[in-house]
């Protein structure tokens, strides 16, 4: 069956899916300069090995996606209706504070600026998120957050098979236990629409540079610090997988 948005649900915030998706299916980042297809061109060498435009956009992507994934972990936190929606948003909160240590770490070795504040289009995720409440901010953040992990699967797959950084290497190796951990959780809610999150992951749409690209920090900024709150510890290593019984056809 042909899935449009409308057999999507009242619960799918369409505008906020749209904003979201382009953000990890075409990133261009803070940090990086464009060169067409040339992800491949050595910036610079390290003594951790080279590194590439790819590499370089690939460390200022993991810690963009925490400048909006981490503050809607404390939400779903604070606002989620059910147990398993409460720890969704602890992984997501932990998660992305180890995530965001490992960059903070990492990028002054490697001469790469980090942004302090999410893209446009991922402020406007959370806002619209936040708009939210009940079951439909269950739902909403739930099949958003979805989503946007599947698609950054092939980024870090991508990362790990073909860098020479060994920084970087070792920064894919979290992001993608991070990244499975969270769709794990998420899957647990029950609240998965996975024929819409197939489709969203194989049609993203386009948006305007300006909506993909996060401010750059004022001069003399300290960088942000993305923690989890004291006494929060989960771990967020790969999860052993689960099965469920499919729901009858109908």
């Amino acid at each position: 069956m042909r899935v449009t948005r409308t057999t999507a649900g009242t619960a799918f915030v369409a505008g906020a899916l749209v904003l979201t998706l382009t953000a990890l299916a075409y990133p261009t980042m803070l940090g990086v300069q464009n060169s067409g297809s040339d992800q491949a061109r050595v910036v610079t060498n390290t003594r951790y090995g080279p590194l590439t435009e790819q590499d370089r956009d690939f460390v200022v992507k993991v810690r963009a996606a925490g400048l909006w994934e981490h503050p809607l972990g404390l939400m779903a936190i604070e606002r989620g209706t059910t147990p398993e929606m409460k720890e969704a948003g602890e992984h997501l909160v932990v998660g992305h504070s180890r995530l965001d240590a490992t960059c903070r770490k990492i990028a002054p070795e490697l001469g790469i600026t980090l942004p302090n504040l999410a893209s446009p289009q991922q402020q406007q995720f959370v806002s619209t998120v936040d708009g939210t409440t009940g079951k439909q901010f269950d739902t909403t953040a739930v099949n958003i957050m979805r989503i946007t992990h599947g698609q950054i699967f092939p980024a870090i797959a991508n990362i790990r098979a073909n860098t020479k950084n060994s920084l970087v290497r070792q920064l894919a190796d979290q992001a993608n236990d991070t990244v499975l951990d969270h769709i794990t959780v998420l899957e647990k809610t029950g609240l998965v629409n996975f024929d819409q999150v197939n489709f969203q992951q194989t049609a993203p749409p386009n948006l305007p540079q300006v909506q993909l690209t996060p401010p750059a920090p004022q001069p003399g900024e300290p960088v942000l610090s993305l923690t989890a709150p004291p006494g929060l510890d989960v771990s967020t290593a790969t999860p052993a997988p689960a099965s469920t019984p499919a729901p009858p056809a109908g």
